[in-house]
């Protein structure tokens, strides 16, 4: 069996967890695939991904009602031991780079991080995942009997629902004294698309040359296609933006349809989060950006007067 586990936020399932899907079903690994919802008031988010496999197990349970490593990993954990599950799907979103280690661990299996693509045979698992900026892809292999993955974001296209709901089933966990008590919580982006949800990115650097440019420029253009937003490190350390726009080696990693690039210079940091993306699209000045070597399209000039001829032009 293959256990999805599923990210949901909002009332509604992550696209992550449809992405994983389509992993678990193209991958090669014989049996079923199951989601695990893990939540507290989380009827709706397990009807919903029971249109998406055929068998869902659902912990609603008031301790789980915020995310917490060790109990999700608590959780993930005996699931995947008591269903003999061959092979444990994680998001490698932040909380599923976070608790995925301590999965395997407790499973003692390996742990195939960031898979890109993942395949199964001749009882081996096997993953190709990037490194080094990006800049090289790595094929890992296992064949344990448990294995652990996390998959990037967008490397799978989102599943689409089956002809018939699967079944739910209620699940009874053992979960360890929580240690971690979230005192509060401020979204930072609230009202607009996340970075990894999104099929459209807009990202700015410091060529847009202020917070007020950046706004203009960048977010301006963003709500004409209704894209994520995203900045370079640098314009976050300026204060400009907050750190959840942040796309890069020590921000979010994503692999839109569509990369906007508007006054980034191309630092192999950032590029490791985004040259992944399907059509990279780069504005700048500068003919000699380092962007430009990872762009599908590149326009030389003011990313101002660029980027409004292009909102005139969208309408």
């Amino acid at each position: 069996m293959i256990l999805v586990v599923v990210e949901h936020g909002n009332g509604r399932i992550g696209k992550s967890a449809r992405e994983l899907v389509t992993a678990a079903r193209s991958c090669g690994v014989e049996g079923p695939v199951a989601a695990l919802v893990l939540g507290s008031d989380v009827a709706a988010i397990a009807t919903e991904a029971a249109t998406l496999v055929g068998q869902v197990l659902v912990a609603d349970r008031p301790e789980l009602a915020t995310y917490d490593a060790e109990l999700w990993a608590a959780a993930v954990a005996q699931i995947a031991r008591e269903g003999e599950v061959a092979l444990v799907l994680i998001a490698a979103s932040r909380s599923g780079r976070e608790y995925s280690p301590r999965v395997a661990v407790k499973l003692e299996a390996p742990l195939i991080e960031g898979a890109a693509c993942l395949t199964f045979e001749g009882g081996v698992v096997r993953g190709e995942r990037y490194s080094f900026l990006s800049r090289v892809t790595e094929t890992v292999e296992s064949n344990a009997a448990v294995v652990v993955a996390t998959v990037l974001p967008g490397a799978f296209a989102p599943a689409e629902a089956l002809g018939a709901p699967g079944e739910q089933f209620d699940v009874d966990l053992e979960l360890p004294e929580r240690r971690l008590i979230v005192t509060g919580a401020q979204p930072a982006n609230a009202g607009r698309l996340p970075l990894g949800e999104a099929e459209i990115v807009v990202a700015g650097g410091r060529g847009t040359g202020s917070a007020e440019g950046f706004e203009r420029i960048v977010v301006g253009l963003a709500d004409k296609l209704g894209a994520a937003v995203g900045a370079t490190r640098a314009v976050v350390d300026a204060g400009w933006r907050p750190y959840a726009e942040q796309v890069g080696q020590t921000g979010v990693t994503v692999q839109p349809r569509l990369y906007l690039a508007i006054g980034i210079s191309g630092a192999v940091q950032h590029l490791s989060g985004m040259n992944k993306s399907q059509t990279i699209v780069a504005i700048n000045k500068d003919a000699d950006a380092p962007i430009f070597t990872v762009a599908d399209y590149g326009i030389v000039g003011d990313c101002d007067a660029i980027v409004e001829a292009l909102k005139s032009a969208i309408g």
